[in-house]
């Protein structure tokens, strides 16, 4: 965390009091810091992963609380996700803001993979967002507001080669976002998107570490980026603090990107 992110953090509290979020995704990396960061904003928070595993166990012991627990659940599965919601209601007795955050990394050669990578995709990337989405509408619709937010990816806006499938699912992502915000703006829900580009999250630090030189890797990243650093969660959390508090009131149906700049240099 840098010190400019720790004074933003010490000068603004209390942006989500009262408020009740689920997470999905939210024992590592972004949804994790969002996870954190809304419960030091007020929020109850609800933790999601789709396996109850050692980094659940961690986060679980290091955030658990009468304000957050945890409910094991994929995304991909309807029927979990009403449970997720069916439990935050039991529980809080409302549902203000979602976080779909859950996602996973599927890149192949276009006639080389197989159906199942391309089914797991879009299970997770886009109707994981939906089966959760549609699981708190009626919730959300009945008490009059809500705002949804989904992580969606750079990769929704520029096509970077050898990663197909994946930006196909995030730009269809964005989709979802922008038609369910027109959907049901009149009806109180707001409906936004954030696309991050680099950001230093366990898998990115795993991916690193996988490299013949882990050190020029990283640094050659950050030399890609006009601001020459790659992106903390934390920062990415920050946003969807903003767009779930009632400060975002009038943005709806907008995807916001945070990559440092990247996604709008020219390249030859």
């Amino acid at each position: 965390m840098t010190d400019q992110s720790l004074q933003v953090q010490a000068s603004v509290t209390g942006r989500l009091q009262g408020k009740v979020a689920i997470v999905t995704g939210s024992t590592l990396g972004i949804g994790a810091a969002i996870a954190r960061l809304f419960l030091q904003q007020g929020a109850r928070v609800v933790l999601n992963s789709h396996k109850h595993d050692e980094t659940a166990t961690r986060i679980i012991a290091e955030l658990g609380s009468e304000s957050c627990f945890f409910i094991q659940g994929d995304v991909a599965d309807a029927a979990a996700m009403r449970s997720v919601v069916e439990q935050t209601l039991a529980r809080f007795g409302k549902v203000d803001v979602l976080v779909n955050n859950a996602g996973m990394n599927v890149f192949a050669d276009p006639l080389q993979m197989s159906d199942e990578e391309w089914q797991r995709c879009f299970s997770v990337d886009l109707e994981g967002a939906w089966n959760t989405t549609r699981a708190v509408l009626p919730a959300m619709l009945t008490q009059g507001a809500g705002s949804i937010i989904n992580i969606a990816s750079v990769h929704g806006h520029k096509i970077i080669p050898g990663c197909f499938p994946y930006p196909v699912a995030k730009h269809a992502l964005i989709g979802l976002t922008r038609s369910l915000g027109i959907e049901y703006a009149a009806r109180g829900i707001r409906v936004n998107s954030i696309s991050p580009g680099l950001i230093m999250t366990e898998a990115i630090q795993s991916w690193f570490a996988s490299c013949p030189d882990p050190v020029a890797e990283q640094q050659r990243q950050a030399d890609i980026l006009p601001c020459r650093r790659i992106g903390e969660p934390q920062e990415v959390a920050y946003t969807a603090v903003f767009l779930a508090s009632d400060e975002a009131r009038f943005i709806n149906a907008t995807d916001i990107l945070i990559d440092g700049g990247r996604s709008q240099l020219y390249h030859d």
